[in-house]
C-alpha cells in the first residue's frame, strides 16, 4: 500500500538521520569525519528559500566549497529533488509529501517555517466557509497557495474542487492586483504580498497560519533533500542541515529582538 510505504521511508530516513547525527548539535565538526563530497546544490525559487541563501557563508564555515543555487520552477521543485538535480530545497510540505506517497526518492529532513500565510477576503466573506461559490485567486493550479487553501476549505467541510471558482492567473498576471481591483472574491497572500495589502487597506483577513489553529501547530515549509544524496552523503547532509538550522535561528532571534514577526520555528 502506498501508505505503508510512504511510512517505511519516512522511518528509514528517520534511521538514517539518527546514524548521521542530524538532529544534534556536536561539539567539534572534525569528530564527525571528512565530508563526502564539497558540492552542494540548493533551490532558487522563492522567498521560502531565504534561509538557504542566508545559509551560504555557513556552508561554506562546514566545509563546502562549490555552493549552487539552481533556478527551479515552483510546482515542479519535488522532482527537481527527485531527480537529483537539486540536493536540497525548502518548500511547502504537501509538494513533498505527495512525492513520497508516489514513491519518488524524496526525503523531509526538518520542519523550518511555521507558516505565513494569510487568507484576504472582500466584502461579505466572513469565515472560510463563505467562500463557497467564490473566486479565489492563485498562481498557478499546483502551487503551494492552491494546495494549501484546498486543504483549509476541505478542513471546513466544502468541496475545493466544486465549491470554489480557481482562478489560475499564471506569470503574467499578479493575483493580489485582480484582487486589489476587485475581480477576484478572495487571494491567499505571503509576504510581501500581504504586507502590501494591508499598507493600502485592501480587503480583510480571516485567516492567518501562523496563528489560527488547527493549521498554526504545523510546519509550513520542510527541508527536502534528495534520498540518494542523504544516503551516500551523510555527514554532508548533517553539515547542510545544520547550517541551514543556524541561518534559521539567528535570523528568527534578530526579528524577535527587534519586535518583529518571527517567520521561522523554535529550533
Amino acid at each position: 500500500m502506498p501508505l505503508m510505504q510512504t511510512r517505511r521511508c519516512f522511518l528509514t530516513t528517520l534511521s538514517l538521520a539518527g546514524a548521521a547525527g542530524l538532529l544534534r548539535w556536536p561539539a567539534a565538526s572534525a569528530a564527525e569525519g571528512m565530508l563526502e563530497t564539497t558540492t552542494v546544490q540548493l533551490a532558487k525559487r522563492s522567498l521560502c528559500n531565504a534561509p538557504e541563501y542566508v545559509a551560504e557563508e555557513l556552508l561554506r564555515a562546514e566545509g563546502f566549497t562549490e555552493i549552487r543555487f539552481i533556478d527551479t520552477p515552483v510546482p515542479d521543485t519535488a522532482n527537481w529533488v527527485a531527480q537529483g538535480k537539486i540536493d536540497f530545497s525548502l518548500g511547502y510540505s504537501s509538494y513533498y509529501v505527495a512525492a513520497i506517497d508516489a514513491g519518488e526518492p524524496v526525503v523531509l529532513l526538518a520542519g523550518v517555517h511555521v507558516g505565513c500565510f494569510e487568507l484576504f477576503a472582500g466584502e461579505g466573506i466572513r469565515r472560510i466557509a463563505d467562500l463557497k461559490g467564490k473566486s479565489v485567486g492563485v498562481n498557478a493550479l499546483g502551487s503551494g497557495s492552491h494546495v494549501f487553501l484546498a486543504a483549509i476549505a476541505a478542513h471546513v467541510g466544502l468541496d475545493p474542487a466544486k465549491d470554489l471558482r480557481w482562478v489560475a492567473t499564471g506569470p503574467s498576471v499578479d493575483p493580489l492586483e485582480l484582487f486589489a481591483g476587485g475581480k477576484i472574491d478572495a487571494f491567499l497572500a505571503f509576504p510581501p504580498a500581504a504586507q502590501d495589502l494591508r499598507a493600502r487597506n485592501i480587503g480583510h483577513v480571516i485567516f492567518n497560519s501562523s496563528i489560527d489553529p488547527p493549521w498554526s501547530q504545523y510546519f509550513c515549509c520542510m527541508q527536502a533533500a534528495n534520498r540518494e544524496f542523504v544516503r551516500n552523503y551523510p555527514i554532508a547532509t548533517k553539515r547542510v542541515l545544520r547550517a541551514i538550522l543556524k541561518a534559521c535561528h539567528r535570523a528568527g532571534s534578530r526579528g524577535a529582538a527587534a519586535g518583529g514577526t518571527r517567520l521561522h520555528g523554535p529550533l
